[in-house]
């Protein structure tokens, strides 16, 4: 590929993924200054916050995938409307549609966090460990619904292509949330005292704030106004199936990576609380650096839908390298940040000193993250072919039937333990990257003898 296509495909690309990931970064900073201040608290509250926090990712992020498909939705509504095919009720509609979506997930998932937080006794974690994740669970549960509200106007911005406000509006959410998080846990202006909890019941409040103001930045958009329609009793039920239907594959394929990362998590803590506290630390900075994955599939994703409506394959190829290229570039330079410094990088995870399985953990995620990163590229790429549904069937392969049995070989039968599990973590999203992106290759490839075979397979 000549240089001036890739200059161009990386400028279109970053146009995009650069405002989307520094919003993930940002809204990421909010679980981080939370795992901080509980490991200030202590190595159990460290532990304990962690649990919860993995269960809670776990609902909000198969929530997320739900309404993910939104703003694929708008973006071509949109489009047809400048075409002269459409008035903007489209858009009005889906906007709806999505605040339903959003407000029946978030209930549940809230019901479900409180009975897993009631379950975890049986799973074999630390008696005070399972009651203080339980009691940050309660405190969490209440905000997945304002959470799931927020994500809902965020893809309707991102799909109408104004989601500027996203930023400003999350930069400002962390420091509201450090200030809650300080009062509530100390019980400073005027707040009650309430300790670790008061993280869960900070963060809440957090997500409530910011989807207020995130709804009345968009009131005060001239293109956003008109169609922002909350009254979701006037969902049409076409588009509440629809949205249900393109929402639920995505949702299976997050659900299925989230719910791979909360297994490794318990495996972890049948290995001790320092071990449990360890892998919250570096999993916290593998989420991190994961937004910028996020930020690049969504715009990889809307590249490749953009250039396969126009008919260009090898152009939709074009997009998928240059995300993988960015992705490369960010990872290496992350990698050996690790590798050098990396007591100081996990320093602020804990009070006292860095366990050295912190740092084993962390060199293993060096390389780990790149194939996180490629994989999530993947699921991107997939949802841009509409192979929403391929994508997920490719996560149960990598994560459950090859990760899942290679952490706990390595963790049992080799005796690695901890290390062995995240040998095996990034063994799985190995897998799971070079099967996605087989997937796509083979599904963009130039037509010819046999074309209709291969995209029945």
């Amino acid at each position: 590929m000549s240089p001036t296509l890739w200059l161009r495909d990386g400028r279109a690309l970053a146009a995009l993924a650069v405002p989307l990931a520094l919003t993930q970064l940002a809204q990421v900073a909010l679980t981080t200054t939370d795992t901080v201040m509980l490991g200030l608290l202590g190595t159990e509250e460290l532990a304990a916050g962690g649990l919860a926090l993995v269960v809670f990712n776990q609902c909000r992020t198969m929530g997320v995938g739900l309404v993910t498909a939104v703003g694929n939705q708008v973006a071509a509504a949109d489009a047809r409307a400048e075409r002269g095919d459409g008035d903007g009720a489209d858009i009005r509609d889906l906007v709806r549609g999505a605040m339903a979506l959003s407000t029946l997930a978030g209930v549940a998932g809230a019901l479900v966090m409180i009975g897993i937080g009631r379950a975890l006794g049986w799973l074999g974690q630390d008696p005070e460990v399972v009651d203080a994740a339980r009691t940050m669970l309660t405190a969490l549960a209440p905000g997945l619904v304002p959470c799931l509200w927020f994500q809902a106007i965020r893809q309707f911005t991102v799909g109408m292509r104004r989601p500027r406000a996203l930023l400003r509006i999350t930069l400002a959410s962390i420091a509201v949330n450090a200030g809650l998080n300080w009062a509530l846990i100390h019980g400073a202006w005027g707040l009650p005292e309430l300790g670790a909890p008061g993280i869960g019941v900070a963060t809440s409040l957090v997500y409530l704030l910011s989807f207020a103001a995130l709804y009345v930045s968009a009131r005060r958009d001239e293109a956003l106004a008109p169609l922002l329609d909350l009254r979701v009793w006037r969902a049409d039920r076409a588009t509440l199936r629809r949205l249900t239907g393109a929402g639920v594959p995505i949702a299976a394929t997050y659900g299925s990576e989230a719910g791979f990362f909360s297994v490794v998590a318990l495996m972890v803590g049948a290995f001790g609380t320092t071990a449990l506290a360890a892998h919250t630390a570096v999993n916290q900075l593998v989420y991190i650096v994961f937004q910028i994955a996020v930020g690049l599939s969504h715009a990889a994703s809307i590249g490749v839908s953009r250039e396969l409506a126009l008919g260009d394959r090898g152009a939709a190829r074009r997009v998928a390298r240059a995300a993988l290229a960015c992705a490369l570039a960010v990872m290496a330079v992350v990698g050996i940040g690790y590798a050098a410094f990396p007591e100081p990088v996990l320093s602020p995870f804990f009070e006292g000193d860095v366990p050295s399985i912190a740092v084993s953990l962390l060199l293993v995620a060096a390389v780990l993250q790149f194939f996180d990163c490629a994989q999530n590229i993947g699921v991107g790429l997939l949802r841009g072919l509409d192979d929403a549904g391929g994508g997920f069937r490719v996560t149960l392969v990598g994560y459950w039937a090859i990760g899942l049995p290679a952490a706990w070989l390595l963790a049992h039968a080799a005796a690695l333990e901890t290390t062995g599990i995240w040998l095996g973590l990034l063994t799985g999203l190995a897998a799971t990257a070079l099967l996605l992106l087989r997937r796509f290759h083979r599904r963009t490839a130039v037509p010819g003898p046999g074309a209709a075979a291969t995209e029945a397979a």
